[in-house]
Parts: C-alpha cells; structure tokens; sequence
C-alpha cells in the first residue's frame, strides 16, 4: 500500500463539480489528514489561498497551471512563469478569433481566455511560439511553456523536503498531466479526462469531491 507524505489536489473538478460547487464531503476528508495537502489549481492566486483558508489545509498553493507558487497565506506570490510571452500569443490569436479574457488584471504568469473557440487551430497558430494552450475544462490558458503543475510540484518537494515519489496527487483535466507525470501516485477520478485516466494509477468510481473521498480512503489517510 502506497503511504504518502504529502498529496496534491486539483480544485475545479476535483474537489469541485461542473458547476464549481464545492464538495463538503472531499473538505471533511481532507481537513483529517495529518500530512501536507497542496492545492493545485489553474485559478488565480488570491482564489486558491482563500480555498485553501476555507477548507482547512495547509497554506501551500499551486496556481495558474504551475505559474504562481505560494508557500504560506501571508507570503509573497512567487511567479514562475512569463505573462509577456502569453501576451504576444494572445495578440496573435486575436488576429484569428474572438477572444473573452477572463481574470486578466489578476493573472501574474498567464493569460485566461474564455472555452469559445477552436483549440486545435488555436495550437497550430501558436506552435511557433514558446507557449502552450490548456484546456482545464473549465476555460483555456495560456501558459509559459517552462512551467506547469509538475515543476511546480517539484519547486515545492524541494522547498518542504518531500520527495516526489512520495507525493500522491489527485486530478481531472490536461493542466494535471505533468503532475501525475512526476508525482510517486496517480489518482483520476471519474469524471477526469481520458488523457489523464491513462496515467493513473488508480480511477475513482465515483465524479470529483466523491472521487477524492474514495482516493483517500483507499490510501488508508482517513
């Protein structure tokens, strides 16, 4: 049986459903565990401190898909990630399509753009340019091509001394890809993408925060 020392949770369709509602179960769960639990999101920084606060965990933040990292409530914001090389992309994607932005002021690493057109082409238009184009299900981003949920992952084990294989990490969509990548055990839960549930090494049986209840009872944390 796999014993971690510290896991990894993907809020938006993880902990959350589709609708962002967030599941009170997966927070009972969670505030028992007695080892770091760091949330790892593709929002911006000031909404997964104030998740992390209101959940109960510790105060560790991944943010915008790997850009933003924060170690504590009260510290500083450390930027991973460039937003002027996602500025030049997006200027070059507004030459094709209608763009919505979305948190933009509030992005320090990133630029986050509403699900309203066709990401394929988008990626071919943008294959030259030291960016990439997620899609977490719930909006598109794009993302400095030097980070991602995986490095972040790594800057955080080597800052908190955890190795990463005794990491386990809990997801749904692509922006998790590279943490599962890294991270010592895999969880998808139901809903995840297909993408994802390859890497896994287990998938829950049920969607998002009960899927994560599920994974932490099988690790034998609660």
């Amino acid at each position: 049986m796999f014993k971690p020392r510290a896991i990894a949770v993907d809020i938006d369709g993880t902990i959350t459903d589709r609708k962002r509602a967030i599941n009170c179960k997966a927070v009972e769960a969670l505030r028992k565990l007695n080892i770091p639990v760091i949330l790892a999101t593709g929002n911006i920084p000031c909404f997964a401190r104030a998740v992390a606060k209101m959940i109960g965990v510790s105060d560790i933040v991944i943010c915008e898909n790997g850009g933003v990292v924060r170690f504590s409530y009260d510290g500083e914001d450390i930027i991973l990630g460039s937003k002027e090389k996602c500025i030049r992309a997006l200027e070059e994607l507004k030459k094709h399509f209608y763009i919505e932005l979305l948190d933009f002021d509030y992005r320090k690493s990133e630029v986050c753009m509403r699900r309203t057109f066709d990401i394929k082409k988008a990626r071919e238009i943008l294959k030259d340019f030291d960016v990439k184009l997620l899609d977490s299900g719930f909006a598109y981003h794009i993302s400095d091509k030097a980070v991602s949920k995986g490095r972040a992952l790594i800057f955080i084990s080597e800052h908190i001394g955890v190795n990463l294989k005794d990491f386990a990490v809990i997801g749904d969509s692509e922006n998790d890809i590279e943490m599962f990548e890294v991270a010592g055990f895999r969880i998808a839960v139901a809903n995840a993408d297909e993408r994802l549930k390859e890497l896994a090494d287990l998938v829950t049986p049920s969607n998002d925060g009960y899927g994560v209840v599920e994974a932490l009872e099988f690790l034998g944390l609660i």
